[in-house]
């Protein structure tokens, strides 16, 4: 990755947070200026391999992201701390991110799923069981974001709430199910909810 790509990797990653260039500065033991006069003249050309990763486990990203080498082995994707609730919904401004998960580049490919597009997010509530358990992890694939008539697991949010349900378009409007019957079904108009991914892929640990 150049300088070029990297500046336009970070710049993405700060509009999608909003934090402050002077802030990430700060983060990373920079006088304030420092991020805004790399990404806006360039100086410097490329970020310190400290700074490099220090922002990534800031943003919650793979290092590789912003330039850093690849995982041996294994793909880091993205891990939001806050879960998609399994229950009513779970308000949120944003989504919270922390330490980087590792998946198996052949999972992926057997799943169809680019690197880019994969996140990992944690399940809480039980108006998904048996499918989905509080505590589960979830593998989202953001390539996949449209709903059609065959029923399936995704990510969305409505109206500020996280959630995970099972979607189905009916017409113009959205069936968001449950898969415990003892939660209600409600529908949405398609353009009211928010697909953030489907789900292919679940962690779960057995005790």
């Amino acid at each position: 990755m150049d300088g070029d790509e990297q500046r336009a990797a970070l710049r993405l990653l700060v509009q999608e947070s909003g934090v402050s260039l002077a802030g990430l500065s700060a983060l990373i033991g920079r006088n304030p200026a420092y991020l805004h006069q790399y990404l806006t003249r360039g100086s410097p050309r490329l970020l310190a391999e400290a700074d490099r990763g220090a922002l990534a486990r800031f943003f919650g990203v793979p290092e590789a992201r912003l330039g850093g080498p690849e995982p041996a082995g294994l793909v880091a994707v993205p891990r939001l701390d806050v879960g998609a609730s399994a229950g009513p919904g779970a308000l949120v401004s944003g989504e919270a991110r922390r330490t980087p998960g590792a998946i198996d580049p052949g999972l992926l490919r057997q799943l169809g799923v680019s690197a880019d597009a994969a996140s990992l997010i944690r399940v809480a509530g039980d108006s998904m069981l048996p499918t989905l358990a509080d505590g589960d992890e979830i593998l989202v694939d953001g390539g996949r974001r449209r709903v059609d008539a065959r029923p399936a697991l995704y990510v969305l949010r409505i109206d500020g709430e996280l959630m995970v349900k099972r979607l189905r378009l009916l017409g113009r409007e959205i069936e968001v199910a449950s898969d415990n019957p003892a939660w209600p079904v409600r529908a949405c108009a398609a353009g009211a909810a928010e697909v953030i991914g489907r789900v292919v892929w679940l962690g779960r640990a057995l005790v």
